[in-house]
């Protein structure tokens, strides 16, 4: 018996999942339809309908997983140490300095290549 009601549960789910594709595709060729009328009310319809495909989402099991993670997310990201204004400063310039470091030695290593290959095949004035 519990079979079943998992079976319809996911038929359910299987159901809900099409009208949101269904939803979310007529909201857009709606939005292009009604090209005439102003955008701000166009943008609010298809914001309006984004937002019931959203709910109508997190009524399935798969919606209820995803939901689950966000809310786990957040707590994650409660525990980061985040570095402080000046760490992240410090990190910066450190970067910076690297990048035109590296880039230097490569302008270099480009230079005396082109030199040497302008050397071995004669070209070199």
């Amino acid at each position: 018996m519990s079979t079943q009601i998992e079976a319809s549960a996911s038929i359910l789910d299987v159901v809900k999942q099409v009208f949101s594709v269904v939803f979310v595709v007529a909201g857009v060729a709606a939005f292009y339809y009604f090209s005439e009328i102003p955008l701000l009310y166009r943008v609010l319809g298809l914001v309006t309908v984004a937002i019931i495909v959203a709910g109508m989402m997190l009524t399935t099991g798969i919606g209820r997983i995803v939901w689950g993670f966000v809310l786990e997310s957040k707590q994650e990201v409660r525990k980061v140490v985040w570095p402080t204004r000046d760490e992240t400063f410090r990190t910066t310039l450190l970067v910076f300095a690297m990048v035109i470091i590296v880039g230097f030695v490569l302008w270099l290593l480009d230079m005396f290549l082109f030199w040497g290959v302008r050397f071995l095949t004669g070209q070199g004035g």
